[in-house]
């Protein structure tokens, strides 16, 4: 079972983050303004397992298709802005990108609005370095902590492609979302999907979900929207296809998603081989002084 975000019809309401902290009873994470749009929670962590990034792109950046039109300011409006004194909000500015006051774009940049979460990669790098078993792969699919188990050891935290998994500061132990663990044996869909209003958070089966990203994709190609892609949805990438979902409006760093990611305990099996080849040489050399010192 998965994810299959829909970021094309995302309005970035936040409710996903309510609704998963209230259920999980995941910490608040700071109200802080971090001058960063509308973005108050910057990144997935330990207290923050849904993350809604907000990026606002000025025209001109990346593969967007935004139908900037000029549109014709009226008369009054144009009077009025001669005497007014431009105030800097702290927002992207909509005004007249040519120096003239009469005719402006309608819109200067878009907002790329994205729910962000766990990956539950099917190759899962922090379920290779725990040494405790604290993760643990579930029979729908999703990789979990098992908060009694963990001992806080943090290697899991740098083991994640996707810098998911953080260590809360209070008890030292390792956290993110659960795919909603409890509500799925139960028979229900976890929290974010069940509350979004646009269902731009959609639950099911990998395999369906696979299918209705590739119907959605063909969708938008279809409606003139070139720069759409989808992201996770390759059993053959790097990490062997994720659990979660994306359809993406512009390239994966706009939103802050490694473009290619790996796991990172790819290499391991030639690096044990290679340090037993070495240990096993030092060994023979070492059995040779011996052997010399005693002759």
């Amino acid at each position: 079972m998965g994810f299959f975000t829909d970021t094309s019809v995302c309005i970035g309401c936040k409710a996903c983050e309510v609704a998963c902290k209230e259920w999980n009873a995941v910490p608040e994470d700071g109200l802080n303004f971090t001058a960063m749009s509308y973005d108050n929670t910057v990144g997935l962590g330990a207290d923050t397992w849904r993350h809604v990034a907000f990026v606002e792109q000025p025209r001109g950046l990346g593969g967007q298709e935004s139908g900037l039109t000029v549109v014709d300011v009226p008369e009054p409006t144009v009077e009025r802005a001669h005497t007014r004194t431009p105030v800097s909000l702290g927002m992207p500015a909509s005004g007249p990108g040519d120096g003239r006051v009469g005719g402006v774009p309608d819109m200067d940049f878009r907002w790329l609005m994205a729910s962000d979460v766990c990956k539950h990669c099917t190759h899962a790098a922090c379920l290779d370095v725990c040494p405790t078993g604290a993760l643990f792969r579930t029979e729908f699919g999703s990789v979990v902590v098992q908060e009694d188990v963990c001992n806080g050891c943090g290697y899991c935290v740098p083991a994640c492609p996707f810098g998911v998994i953080g260590k809360r500061e209070d008890d030292g132990r390792a956290w993110k979302c659960t795919l909603c663990y409890d509500r799925l044996g139960v028979g229900q869909e976890p929290a974010c999907a069940k509350t979004c209003p646009t269902d731009s958070i959609q639950f099911g089966e990998v395999e369906e979900l696979r299918e209705r990203a590739a119907r959605r994709l063909a969708q938008l190609h279809d409606a003139g929207v070139g720069s759409a892609r989808l992201y996770g949805h390759d059993p053959d990438d790097g990490v062997g296809g994720t659990g979660s979902i994306f359809l993406l409006l512009d390239e994966p760093e706009v939103y802050g998603l490694p473009p290619d990611p790996v796991v990172t305990t790819r290499d391991l099996p030639s690096m044990w081989r290679h340090a037993a080849v070495a240990a096993g040489a030092l060994l023979a050399v070492l059995a040779a002084v011996s052997w010399g010192s005693r002759t």
